[in-house]
């Protein structure tokens, strides 16, 4: 992947991420442009690496973001103690830093990375 192609998709996925906080909740936090980019970025990564079904894709979106979501959350609301979210209440949570319902919302996520990943293939 070039260079330019790898801070194409970081500054994409960052963007995007805050786009779609902004318009879900109403506010972000720079973590969440940091983690945005980074999902992209991976993603990107990985299915230009490997020819999954776009079942597949969804799937390994969902996990990969939602590890994302854990780690920065672990680092950014427990450990900084910055409570930029709390899943505390929502159903089948882990340690109110990711939940089930948004891991499902982040494979559906999934499908418009994987054609902006394609998009970004062609660049």
């Amino acid at each position: 992947m070039k260079l330019s192609i790898f801070l194409l998709a970081f500054f994409l996925g960052g963007t995007l991420y805050v786009l779609l906080e902004l318009l879900w909740r109403g506010r972000s936090h720079v973590s969440m442009f940091c983690a945005g980019g980074l999902a992209l970025l991976l993603l990107h990564g990985l299915f230009l690496r490997f020819a999954l079904p776009l079942f597949a894709q969804c799937l390994v979106g969902g996990l990969v973001i939602t590890a994302i979501e854990f780690v920065a959350g672990a680092i950014v609301n427990v450990r900084l103690k910055l409570n930029v979210w709390d899943y505390s209440k929502m159903p089948l949570n882990l340690y109110g830093q990711v939940c089930l319902p948004f891991s499902l919302l982040w494979c559906l996520l999934t499908l418009p990375i994987s054609f902006l990943s394609g998009y970004l293939a062609t660049l």
